[in-house]
């Protein structure tokens, strides 16, 4: 007889999961997902193209309907089907509308939810976050109407946001805390390299400050007031400040959490019949908010799952490749380096390229490539091996060296 798995999160993270298990032990399990939205698993990474304009909703499904039927896969889906509550000692999941499912083990995998800064007037209408499909269609229903568009962070989903609204014929500033933009993945020069190339493209920033106070007329933002003494028209406000793991379901139950669901290298909770994976989990004490660190956590999951349990989650390094808005960034390691550190910079300003090596001990510390990220993977291999670079230091800085002819 089969096990039952209940799935809590129909995102990239849980199906993700789901698909590797299917792959390995695809008789082990009857399975049974719950999900928020009405929709199967899609690339969130890809909602800037649907508010482009470039791609439509079943361009993004990863996947569709059709798939958890052919997998025998029961799907519930919708704003009634989250889950709200997990009776540990029956092994029941219970959803908002009443729906039901028993498990033997049990998968959470509730991702994260935007992080809503404190500011006064957030509740009013045109204010709103940059995370699910029925985000994407608001802001193109008020880009139909509204002329000015206000992003809060210069960050990845900021900035897609910004360019997209942008080619939605909208007047957009960005406002960022930090004096540069993506100031998690970029140095100061590679950000202001960014910024000049997106004012050309008619975006405009406001760097070094923050939002204090949202005013209304009629219900609606019509202004937002900076901690500067300025103050700029909103009929747009797009939060896009980061994220915070979703564990409030976890924690109502009693599994140990701290900023995420606490897991050990295995994706077991402080339960051993629940596993997590993804944006809600903390893995000895680290956050994670990109693809490669989650799809990997996903797969040692299903592995675990399978009962083949000598499969062991291990943080990579940090290591950041982004396209914004067509344009190819890396970054990974120190790449502000410090005192005992030294830098090998390329820049040619008229094709946009620009490159950081950080060194320290004859090894790569720390990497940026803005423009022109083709020699990346060889890059990263050498800092996470503590590759000697002596030998070919001088010409480091374009990419991997050849390799010698034999005579």
């Amino acid at each position: 007889m089969k096990q039952k798995l209940v799935v809590i999160g129909n995102g990239m993270a849980g199906m993700r999961t789901v698909e590797a298990l299917i792959e390995s032990a695809p008789d082990l399990y009857d399975i049974t997902v719950f999900g928020a939205e009405p929709y199967g698993n899609y690339n969130r990474i890809l909602l800037t193209p649907i508010l482009y304009g470039e791609k439509r909703i079943d361009d993004i499904m990863i996947h569709d309907f059709a798939w958890y039927r052919k997998h025998h896969i029961t799907l519930h889906c919708g704003p009634g089907k989250t889950v709200v509550d997990v009776d540990r000692n029956r092994r029941r999941v219970i959803a908002k509308d009443g729906t039901e499912a028993t498990y033997d083990r049990l998968l959470i995998a509730t991702g994260s939810l935007p992080l809503i800064l404190p500011i006064p007037g957030r509740d009013t209408e045109g204010v709103m976050s940059f995370r699910e499909i029925s985000d994407v269609e608001a802001m193109i229903a008020k880009s139909l109407s509204k002329r000015h568009a206000i992003i809060l962070g210069g960050g990845l989903l900021g900035l897609e946001a910004a360019n997209g609204l942008k080619q939605r014929g909208m007047n957009v500033t960005v406002i960022n805390r930090a004096d540069h933009l993506l100031n998690r993945q970029l140095d100061n020069e590679a950000g202001d390299l960014l910024k000049s190339q997106l004012e050309a493209k008619g975006l405009r920033f406001e760097l070094g400050c923050t939002i204090e106070n949202i005013i209304s007329r009629n219900g609606h933002i019509s202004e937002v007031e900076l901690n500067n003494g300025s103050s700029l028209p909103a009929d747009l406000l797009i939060m896009a400040t980061g994220i915070q793991p979703n564990i409030a379901l976890a924690k109502n139950i009693g599994l140990d959490c701290e900023q995420g669901i606490v897991v050990d290298d295995a994706m077991q909770t402080s339960d051993p019949e629940i596993y997590s994976v993804g944006e809600c989990v903390q893995h000895r004490g680290e956050l994670f908010g990109l693809v490669a660190p989650v799809y990997e956590q996903a797969k040692v999951c299903a592995r675990q799952l399978s009962h083949r349990t000598d499969s062991r989650y291990q943080s990579l390094l940090p290591a950041t490749r982004l396209k914004v808005t067509g344009i190819d960034l890396f970054s990974a390691g120190d790449f502000n380096g410090g005192e005992q550190c030294e830098q090998i910079v390329f820049k040619d300003p008229a094709l946009h390229i620009y490159k950081k090596l950080v060194i320290k001990n004859r090894r790569i510390a720390g990497i940026v490539l803005y423009g022109d990220t083709g020699d990346s993977a060889w890059y990263l291999d050498c800092l996470k091996s503590r590759t000697d670079i002596s030998p070919y230091r001088d010409c480091l800085i374009f990419g991997r060296p050849p390799l010698p002819i034999a005579a």
